[in-house]
């Protein structure tokens, strides 16, 4: 089964992104930063989602990530699903902090429970076969809206969206142009899926 290992963000300025995102979320090597300076206006095709365990870690996660420069795209509020909130990191990334819990059950805590990356596509039925091809085993599926893999030995699940449905989710339009401006290591190879996104070659020894 193939699995998703890490998250590296392609940013204009490496120490900022660095001290941002350890202010912030402190995902330690779940999440790298890379320079890069390829062009890219408006939503860029995917968010990130921090699954915690309560609303009361949503509503520090997200204020932490507010403190540390983070513009807010949808304040926290309860929903039929559970609590969150998404904000976009000065890099511009698009972060969702959530969590399926109604009520709180200890102290407030920073610890995330899953990270998942959902990819903005232009038609689920054929990205979903493209991953399933790569070794990727779904885990849930419906219909041609959404897709959602199996996380095997990854830190990190994938899904997938359409991708009008995910800016629409992620409080953003969905108009964009250039470069995603993430990479995504695997253990399935290096490839480029049908929407552009980069994947590279690593193993879950990379986490150390």
């Amino acid at each position: 089964m193939t699995s998703t290992h890490t998250i590296t963000l392609e940013v204009a300025d490496t120490a900022a992104a660095e001290r941002f995102y350890t202010a912030a979320f402190g995902l330690g090597s779940r999440l790298r930063v890379r320079a890069a300076q390829e062009q890219t206006t408006g939503f860029r095709g995917f968010t990130l989602s921090l699954i915690v365990s309560q609303p009361a870690d949503v509503e520090l996660l997200f204020q932490s990530a507010v403190d540390a420069g983070a513009t807010v795209r949808k304040p926290v509020a309860k929903n039929m699903w559970g609590c969150g909130g998404v904000v976009q990191a000065p890099d511009g990334t698009i972060w969702k902090v959530a969590t399926p819990a109604k009520k709180d059950t200890r102290p407030a805590s920073r610890e995330v429970q899953n990270i998942v990356l959902l990819l903005g596509v232009s038609d689920v039925a054929a990205s979903r076969k493209f991953y399933t091809d790569h070794g990727f085993t779904v885990a849930k599926s419906f219909a041609r809206m959404y897709v959602e893999f199996a996380a095997g030995e990854g830190p990190i699940k994938l899904g997938l969206y359409r991708r009008r449905a995910l800016a629409k989710d992620a409080g953003v339009p969905p108009e964009g142009d250039g470069a995603h401006r993430i990479a995504i290591g695997g253990g399935g190879g290096s490839f480029t899926d049908p929407d552009g996104f980069v994947w590279e070659a690593t193993t879950s020894a990379a986490l150390s």
